[in-house]
């Protein structure tokens, strides 16, 4: 069937990699917090191991081996045993609920605000991510992401690829499955997104893996859209 951008009403988005630059953002907000307390530590890799334990503590989650648990209380969990890898020791419990927090803190692509504006204009905008709504928001808040909704995993209680949260988001938004494109760089997630019946968009972030870390699930392709970047999605979506 041929993709008609018009059937389209709204634009889910993936957040992490896709709208902002994770790796860059944590590396460099710990670095400042590591100088002003003399801790010297490879904070591009400790920020790697960091999202490494990510897809594996989701995955116990949705099987159902550990209890529900939002993003920032999994994140805390895995700081603590990164702080011991790492040999980082002596923070207090505010130094680490400020460093779990560098989540909220991380900074868009440079693409992402004005192709977000663009966006916006002709589609109703929303994040679809596994991170709390918390997280989110704040992350928008600082960062003038222009969001129209903020949907988080945490509405559901369940993280994706769940495909109760992607029908979920439909739901909230009152729209049918075909009426919502999910928009994410990650081809695990617009798959997944795909099967519940969503319009895809790929995007390209050459930034977002670090080299022999990239995905093990491999994307199927044949996405609705695939753009090099927000403006060019907007473009082909005539926004």
């Amino acid at each position: 069937m041929t993709f008609d951008p018009a059937q389209v009403k709204a634009l889910t988005f993936d957040v992490f990699g896709t709208v902002v630059d994770w790796r860059g953002s944590i590396a460099a907000d710990l670095g400042a917090f590591g100088r002003k307390k003399g801790i010297t530590s490879d904070w591009v890799e400790f920020t790697n191991e960091w999202r490494a334990a990510y897809r594996p503590m989701l995955n116990k989650v949705i099987a159902g081996e550990t209890p529900w648990a939002k993003l920032d209380d999994l994140h805390r969990g895995a700081l603590e045993k990164l702080l011991r890898q790492f040999g980082i020791a002596g923070l207090s419990e505010a130094d680490k609920d400020y460093v779990n927090k560098v989540w909220h803190r991380l900074d868009p692509w440079p693409d992402s605000v004005p192709g977000l504006m663009r966006l916006k204009k002709k589609y109703l905008i929303a994040t679809l991510s596994n991170g709390n709504v918390a997280l989110l928001t704040n992350m928008a808040k600082r960062a003038g992401l222009p969001w129209d909704c903020v949907l988080s995993a945490e509405l559901f209680r369940a993280y994706k690829r769940d495909p109760k949260v992607y029908i979920g988001a439909c739901e909230m938004l009152g729209l049918q499955r075909h009426e919502v494109m999910m928009c994410a760089a990650h081809g695990d997630d617009l798959d997944a997104a795909r099967k519940q019946d969503l319009k895809t968009a790929y995007i390209t972030r050459p930034g977002e893996y670090a080299s022999g870390r990239e995905p093990k699930v491999k994307a199927e392709g044949g996405y609705d859209v695939e753009a090099k970047d927000f403006i060019d999605l907007a473009q082909k979506l005539g926004a």
